[in-house]
């Protein structure tokens, strides 16, 4: 799924994240509505993204006039997540966790978490 989930581009995101918030197949009309109040987009940009999503495999016509997202938020996330710190940080997940520790970007209580995370415990 990860290569689907690099075919996502730019505005296309927008109707992702959309898809994702509701988390049920949503009907055009009311992505077109959600939208073009969100990022002032006219109907034909909304329909031309969806369309291209669709093409791209990471959105699927669930029933006419009816979509869902086929790629997930964990899905695009992790994705996205692996570029980045390959692009950023030369692939090196400890470069990136190193960063925001030496930024002061990260609170105890996050490096409570994070510990409990490394060392097998849930939240």
């Amino acid at each position: 799924m990860h290569e689907t989930a690099s075919k996502i581009k730019g505005a296309e995101l927008e109707v992702m994240k959309l898809l994702w918030a509701k988390d049920k197949p949503m009907p055009l009309i009311d992505i077109r509505h959600e939208l073009s109040k969100r990022c002032d987009w006219e109907d034909s940009t909304v329909k031309t993204l969806i369309r291209r999503l669709v093409e791209k495999g990471a959105v699927a016509l669930e029933s006419r006039g009816v979509y869902r997202a086929v790629v997930t938020e964990n899905e695009y996330n992790a994705w996205s997540s692996s570029k980045f710190i390959d692009k950023v940080f030369a692939g090196s997940a400890k470069k990136l966790v190193a960063s925001l520790l030496s930024d002061g970007q990260l609170t105890r209580s996050d490096m409570e978490e994070l510990s409990r995370m490394f060392n097998g415990g849930s939240k």
